[in-house]
């Protein structure tokens, strides 16, 4: 093989390992970085790298474990349930403000927990990992937050979340409207069936 198109091979591994740490949904992270992990070995032997071998190697096998892992995980049902706690709940208070620096990098525009808030926490077998506010307005509600924790952005709290009935209903509420200004959270929001509605907003009819 020309030097060249192996320096390609490498660049384009590196590129997928790089692309994998953008991912915030920790199933894509794994996948993407598995495909990269292939890549990155068999350039290295490409090149005669032992140590690109091994050690690229090595991150094949814990990603593998991590995947069966998951899949393991999908097969069994975790159990989820969605909690409505008051807007005043210490729970939810600690909660946001535990892991405040991250929402942020997901949801800038979220600028506090409020009175009129409606809150729910969504529970993975008894453990909190997500949150959702929502304000109401009519038969409009508009979310404010829709937060998962790292560990659990395999999109199953949200759909969980979002085909939980009469969460919204029971208040009069007939759509659902948010806005999303980072990539990440609009394509999470189109995989939950929000459509656009206009520059960053998106809506979903309430469940």
């Amino acid at each position: 093989m020309p030097p060249e198109w192996t320096e390609l091979i490498g660049y384009v591994a590196s590129a997928l390992i790089v692309l994998s740490l953008l991912m915030s949904s920790v199933f894509r992270l794994r996948v993407i970085n598995l495909v990269g992990a292939v890549v990155f070995t068999a350039y290295g032997g490409m090149i005669g790298s032992i140590p690109v071998m091994v050690t690229n190697g090595a991150i094949v096998l814990i990603d593998v474990y991590y995947l069966v892992r998951m899949a393991r995980d999908r097969a069994q049902g975790a159990y989820f349930e969605v909690v409505a706690v008051p807007a005043d709940s210490p729970l939810l208070e600690r909660f946001l403000h535990f892991h405040r620096e991250d929402l942020r990098r997901f949801q800038p525009e979220f600028d506090g927990l409020r009175a009129e808030h409606l809150a729910w926490m969504v529970l993975r077998d008894g453990v909190a990992v997500g949150v959702v506010l929502a304000r109401v307005d009519g038969e409009v509600a508009t979310i404010d937050l829709d937060y998962v924790t790292p560990a659990h952005r395999d999109q199953r709290a949200g759909t969980h979340f979002y085909t939980t009935p009469g969460l919204f209903s029971e208040h009069g509420v007939r759509t659902l409207r948010t806005t999303a200004s980072v990539p990440g959270h609009r394509r999470y929001l189109h995989d939950m069936g929000f459509t656009p509605a206009g520059t960053d907003v998106l809506e979903l009819p309430a469940p």
